[in-house]
């Protein structure tokens, strides 16, 4: 397996996980980045840009870019995070204050933290969009406006698959008059020069074999996503009134991830599109200086790791973990140690930040697996980065 790009000294495991990735773990075009104190320190990628394609036909370059599904949530909720820190946006502020359409059918009570932790309550939609609808960035914030609670706002915590993009996306237009892809693009991407995007733009676009943008494959199989070996969970998807089932299916049938019009669209809870460099580079400047820009505040990083949802998941089923806007390590979603934040992508993107280490990773790949919240792929490539570290880190 021929593997490209760099490791500085004493980061050669992740070079040997992400062969293993290949040779053993079925992969077929991947990247992964990783940045120490704003530096990189890893940067390698291998195999075909698309998964149905050959890697010595089209092969993976360093710019190769990939759709990261839900790893996107990570991305968008830093949007709301900086405009809270900015003095723009109150997190406890009821999203009805923003949005005074939001407030009906007993919605009043949904706080801004509230969408940021998955405890709105706003999982499914009673009647889920077509994909042609969900690409409409007005049809999605309509039909969660019109859509009545599962639970008591506050009281509980379930992930929002899809609903959470466009909650996000609409208390970003009203705030700043700009969707979350946009605002991303000028405010983030823009002087980080990242290649992430929400929303892509038509330079970058690919359709087919063309193009910066590798193809992955389609929608999974029919029993689902596995989001831990547990029978539970598989009938609880089967179970089509199940919220696991409904949350997952707000979109339905799911667009197809490789049609030039939905890479267009900006959907900020899956349908962001980085490389692996853009993703840990993100992730770096959160916690940091990259590059001469830094965007959290200490204050802000609390934010996003201070635990605001845990235990059982009335979506996932799994027990999870959320601050504002990310997924906290613990067993669901195993990250490099109990300080770290950050977000994977439904079949094995990863994006996170460990401060404690200066760590900033970024995982993207083409061959989309049946996990939501470990997969194995992701989860070798940072046992490695923890074995580089000296184990230190639990």
């Amino acid at each position: 397996m021929d593997v490209h790009g760099t490791v500085a000294e004493g980061f050669e495991p992740v070079r040997e996980a992400f062969v293993r990735n290949f040779t053993a773990l079925g992969d077929r075009g991947a990247a992964v980045a990783v940045y120490r104190d704003g530096r990189r320190v890893v940067d390698l990628w291998g195999g075909a840009r698309d998964v149905d394609g050959d890697a010595g036909d089209v092969p993976w370059e360093r710019d190769t870019a990939q759709v990261i599904r839900s790893a996107t949530k990570g991305v968008a909720a830093a949007v709301l995070l900086l405009l809270h820190q900015r003095g723009g946006l109150d997190l406890d502020a009821p999203v009805g204050h923003y949005w005074p359409d939001f407030k009906a059918y007993g919605k009043e009570r949904v706080l801004v933290r509230h969408v940021l932790g998955h405890r709105a309550g706003l999982p499914v939609l009673d009647r889920p969009l077509t994909p042609e609808e969900a690409l409409d960035p007005l049809r999605g914030p309509r039909a969660v406006a019109a859509q009545a609670p599962v639970w008591e706002p506050g009281t509980d915590h379930g992930y929002h698959a899809l609903t959470y993009g466009w909650i996000l996306d609409e208390l970003v237009r009203r705030v700043t008059g700009q969707g979350t892809g946009e605002w991303l693009a000028t405010q983030i991407a823009g002087p980080l020069g990242l290649d992430l995007w929400l929303g892509l733009p038509e330079p970058v676009e690919a359709a087919g074999r063309v193009g910066r943008v590798g193809r992955v494959e389609g929608p999974e199989p029919a029993g689902g996503p596995r989001l831990r070996p547990k029978r539970s969970v598989t009938e609880a998807y089967q179970d089509p009134d199940s919220l696991t089932r409904r949350a997952f299916a707000a979109i339905t049938p799911f667009p197809d991830q490789n049609d030039p019009a939905y890479r267009r669209a900006a959907l900020p809870a899956t349908n962001g599109i980085a490389t692996a460099d853009g993703l840990a580079r993100f992730y770096a400047a959160l916690i940091g200086e990259v590059g001469g820009v830094r965007l959290f505040a200490p204050g802000t990083v609390g934010l996003a790791r201070a635990e605001e949802s845990a235990g059982p998941d009335r979506v996932l089923v799994v027990n999870t973990r959320f601050g504002l806007g990310y997924m906290l390590h613990g067993t669901a979603s195993p990250l490099l140690s109990p300080g770290s934040f950050g977000h994977p992508g439904r079949g094995g993107a990863l994006g996170f930040a460990d401060p404690e280490s200066g760590i900033a990773f970024g995982y993207v790949t083409n061959g989309f697996r049946r996990t939501v919240t470990a997969d194995p792929r992701a989860q070798a490539l940072v046992r490695a980065v923890r074995t580089a570290l000296g184990g230190a880190i639990a």
